[in-house]
């Protein structure tokens, strides 16, 4: 069998060296498309494709069409309205109706280009205004008989943009660029990447096929085969790396060894612990402890609803290390937070001999210089804090434990630093309050071992969840009034408008002018909390709530994660169709959280669309962090789940986790076979798959960081 190389071939030449691009038009590529190389040309795939031989008389457009194709002559066109109205309208007539073509962009150009008299072939979204069928913004082409009665062929329509357009480089130009790459190519410039047995159990088509019928397919069945054999691919290959690299970690890592649950562990859950641990809890540790006692080190993921009980099972894991003579540390994603560990653990640990430190930006320079001595003296078992513990001058004596709170707010850049706090390692223990989806969790955190507490202690009330419409406001703020006379407090949050902060501001204090109407001081007191406040202002205005000086507290989402108040049970989220389905789990989370009742109201305007009326039913029928995380990717997609992995191993080009579970299921089960049985992939059968895997060698980093 001759060598097979990924490397050096004619894909990985600069796509300013295809014929028809040049400097000029690479520049651009790269710039409005991240094109680079031929390589990167050929992965740019068409979002659909035109059956030209299909065309559509005038008369079958009906309000509910879709898009569709006619063929006519152009009888006339003219510019209408002025200002943001300006358009061009052209009317388009075959043998069975008329049709409107219209226009608001790009009106000189094509008022240049259209021809009266000339018959057009034209595609687009169909629909109707004032009663006349139209297409806004079709794409045409002058209309030539043998363009239908030839050869049948499904044409690509490649994403694009305005600037390349202007540039005369839409779709069809894009088109044509990938038609003369694609003719150029032989088949040892796309080699096979998948080993033979996968091939003949799938049937599927060659690389080299695959890549010419997803462009150019000549049949419907020949493009579903490529595109199934391309998402196959992409799948397969991120579980293989996955794969391996889980492997190779549980074979070779070197980790610390907690041999022992010594008496601090014990002592602390046999006469301190404030409740009984649930079975999940229990069943977790155990996972825990037997991965800390391997030799090898633990990168596990700790995945837990709301109030499930985490911070409980991550402080004995705090407590096995401290037994076994380490260090440990706990990283939170924001000061309020750091802080409310820092309360709650020195609290449950007071009558044992553990030294509990706090480390955030707020900490002064004397006692910041404390700590850091300590640190790296042993003083310190166990030190809580923010980013400001990535720091390099911050030194342990003896690190065997570090856990991150709230995962997806950490770069995974930042995360590596804790890996050089320790010359063995430290274990890892990952933890989010934000349930991620089995299905997303086998793709994104593959390489980790990952736990669920997926049972709430015993005696929480669930929160009962209703939507209101924006004109029952006053009977939502009379039943504030009720719950606050009766000693409760409340949460008003605000959605944050990504575009604006100005915008933000001005919504959020809106709203709090407004509050203050319903709830005059000095009978009410309200705390305001938002992201531009200085970090002192806000954590004083946080800790007036938390104190009860305040009965409301009204914030933008910066209450996300970490505020415990047991005495708020009310929380209201305005505009709430603007917020996901995760970060409306993950604020009903604040409340619910002591002996009574608990309430969440969704306020929103009149005005929903079909999927936000679906979130907001969702929220209203269930708790269940984990349902709801399904269904929010069912609706969103993985691209938009905050929380995902940052290394791109979600950043599939074709293939859908959630659509295409059935291949993701197949590439997995396929994946581990092969690692398992071959992990250096030297089989003859796999050599093709450490040669591709080799070439992508550098592609992707941080692979073994949690």
């Amino acid at each position: 069998m001759p060598p097979i190389s990924f490397d050096a071939t004619i894909l990985s030449s600069s796509i300013e060296y295809l014929k028809g691009v040049g400097p000029f038009r690479a520049d651009l590529l790269r710039k409005e498309l991240q094109i680079f190389t031929f390589k990167d040309l050929l992965d740019h795939f068409p979002f659909r494709h035109v059956d030209k031989t299909k065309v559509s008389p005038i008369s079958s457009v009906h309000p509910s069409s879709d898009y569709l194709q006619v063929a006519g002559t152009i009888t006339g066109f003219s510019i209408m309205g002025e200002n943001r109205g300006k358009r061009l309208v052209a009317t388009l007539k075959d043998a069975s109706g008329e049709l409107e073509l219209v226009w608001f962009q790009g009106i000189s150009w094509v008022q240049k280009i259209l021809q009266v008299g000339q018959v057009y072939l034209v595609y687009g979204k169909a629909g109707y205004f004032n009663g006349m069928p139209q297409i806004t913004h079709p794409e045409m082409e002058i209309y030539t008989p043998e363009k239908i009665n030839g050869k049948a062929f499904l044409e690509p329509v490649y994403p694009s943009t305005e600037k390349l357009k202007a540039k005369s480089l839409g779709g069809r130009q894009i088109g044509k660029l990938t038609y003369s790459l694609l003719s150029a190519l032989k088949e040892r410039d796309l080699p096979e990447n998948l080993p033979s047995n996968i091939l003949q159990q799938f049937r599927f088509p060659s690389r080299f096929d695959a890549y010419q019928q997803i462009h150019f397919p000549s049949s419907g069945q020949q493009h579903q085969a490529a595109m199934d054999r391309l998402k196959f691919e992409e799948l397969f290959i991120a579980q293989l790396r996955l794969s391996l690299i889980r492997l190779q970690r549980h074979r070779y890592s070197n980790g610390v060894v907690f041999a022992q649950v010594g008496n601090l562990f014990n002592t602390f859950y046999h006469n301190y612990l404030p409740f009984d641990l649930t079975g999940a809890q229990k069943r977790v540790l155990r996972e825990i402890r037997s991965d800390m006692a391997q030799g090898r080190q633990m990168n596990r993921l700790l995945q837990g609803d709301v109030g499930s009980g985490k911070t409980m099972v991550a402080l004995l894991s705090m407590l096995l290390a401290a037994d076994n003579g380490f260090q440990s540390c706990l990283l939170a994603p924001t000061e309020i937070l750091a802080n409310q560990h820092y309360q709650g653990i020195t609290t449950l640990l007071k009558e044992l001999p553990v030294r509990v430190e706090l480390l955030t930006g707020s900490v002064k320079t004397a006692a910041r210089r404390k700590i850091l001595k300590d640190l790296v003296e042993g003083e310190i078992d166990l030190l809580i804090g923010t980013h400001a513990l990535l720091e390099d001058k911050v030194q342990f004596h003896h690190l065997g434990l570090a856990i991150i709170d709230e995962q997806h707010r950490f770069g995974v850049e930042q995360r590596a630093r804790l890996w050089k706090k320790a010359v063995i390692p430290p274990h890892i223990l990952v933890m989010t309050a934000t349930p991620i989806p089995r299905t997303l969790a086998m793709t994104a955190y593959g390489d980790l071992d990952y736990s669920i507490i997926d049972e709430m202690p015993p005696g929480r009330i669930p929160i009962t969840t209703v939507h209101r419409f924006e004109y029952a406001r006053a009977t939502v703020m009379d039943f504030l009034r009720s719950e606050i006379d009766k000693g409760r407090q409340v949460y008003i949050i605000f959605p944050l408008i990504e575009e604006s902060e100005k915008l933000d501001l001005e919504n959020l204090m809106r709203g709090y002018e407004n509050v203050k109407a319903f709830f005059p001081e000095p009978r009410y007191y309200i705390s305001m909390v938002h992201g531009k406040q200085a970090p002192e202002v806000k954590e004083t205005n946080m800790q007036r709530f938390v104190k009860h000086d305040t009965q409301i507290m009204v914030s933008t989402t910066v209450i996300e994660v970490g505020v415990n108040v047991p005495n708020a049970s009310v929380m209201v989220i305005e505009s709430a169709e603007k917020f996901g389905l995760s970060q409306l789990h993950q604020l009903r989370g604040r409340v619910g959280r002591g002996s009574e009742k608990s309430f969440c109201i969704l306020l929103t305007g009149m005005q929903l669309n079909n999927e936000a009326r679906e979130r907001l039913k969702i929220m209203c029928a269930t708790n269940d962090g984990f349902l709801i995380a399904e269904k929010d990717l069912e609706l969103r997609g993985p691209g938009d789940i905050e929380g995902t992995r940052q290394s791109g191993l979600l950043n599939f080009k074709l293939a859908n986790i959630v659509q295409d579970k059935h291949w993701l299921d197949a590439a997995k089960q396929l994946a581990l076979a092969i690692s398992e049985a071959d992990p250096t992939l030297s089989s003859l059968e796999n050599l093709p798959l450490k040669a591709f895997l080799h070439a992508q060698k550098g592609k992707q980093a941080w692979s073994k960081i949690s």
